[in-house]
């Protein structure tokens, strides 16, 4: 299994990456909270990052989305340095991003959330409702609830709402960040359902999540944060077997 920087290489190698981080590093005053961050996501890839509580994945996650600037290193979409770009443009330019927390617009309703998933396309208001009509054959729930205030909705069904709502951004790129915290494991279930399909369809993500197991299974590859640095990297099958992976987030000891 090699270093992160080796992946990234590699995929460089053969293609523009869909996204390259290089040498990040994201400061909150004093504290480091991530030290040289290097990797790759191909276009089509399930890439996802597993750590445990305050290890940076949710920092990674906005710095990305441009929630969070870069202290050091580049973010590079498409070949193209993003770094210093502002998190709307990023939208715009084909990264969207289901928060942790799921963030719902509360007070508006099921549909209205969908809609302003869109604002930033330069689309007619017949694309933008066959848009919604698509989202509510992937999420049927969405449709039975599309005039209920989403702040009214079950954890999962926010969960598939916010996962609904990003998509409608028509993504190159769509982050999941933890989204299946806090939820029932049936739920759990469910959403990573959600992401195997997202998967089929050809959909790249990059998925930040505590569930290691689950998005191991569902990674074609997996990175391991630690503290802010990147300890180890490979295939999501090839760490899920690793035995320090296993016994520090699989649960065998």
């Amino acid at each position: 299994m090699s270093d992160a920087t080796t992946t990234s290489n590699t995929l460089a190698a053969t293609a523009t990456p869909l996204l390259q981080i290089e040498g990040l590093e994201v400061r909150y005053g004093a504290i480091e909270a991530l030290k040289g961050i290097s990797l790759a996501v191909g276009e089509g890839e399930v890439v996802t990052i597993i750590g445990g509580n305050g290890a940076g994945k949710s920092t990674l996650m906005k710095t990305v989305s441009g929630l969070e600037p870069a202290a050091v290193g580049r973010i590079l979409f498409r070949g193209q340095d993003i770094t210093r770009m502002p998190g709307h443009q990023r939208v715009a330019l084909g990264i969207a991003q289901s928060p942790e927390g799921r963030q719902v617009f509360a007070d508006q309703s099921v549909r209205d959330n969908l809609v302003l998933g869109a604002y930033h396309r330069r689309a007619s208001h017949a694309e933008i409702e066959a848009d919604i009509e698509a989202q509510f054959c992937a999420f049927p729930r969405l449709r039975e609830r599309q005039d209920q205030q989403s702040g009214t909705l079950s954890g999962g069904e926010q969960q598939m709402l916010a996962i609904a709502r990003a998509l409608m951004a028509k993504p190159q790129l769509l982050l999941l960040d933890e989204p299946s915290l806090g939820l029932a494991p049936l739920i759990v279930k469910e959403i990573f359902g959600i992401i195997r399909g997202l998967k089929q369809q050809g959909i790249t993500l990059l998925l930040v999540e505590q569930m290691a197991n689950q998005a191991l299974a569902v990674a074609d590859r997996g990175y391991v944060l630690e503290t802010g640095r990147i300890t180890l990297q490979g295939r999501g099958a090839d760490l899920r077997r690793d035995p320090k992976v296993r016994a520090a987030y699989l649960g065998d000891h």
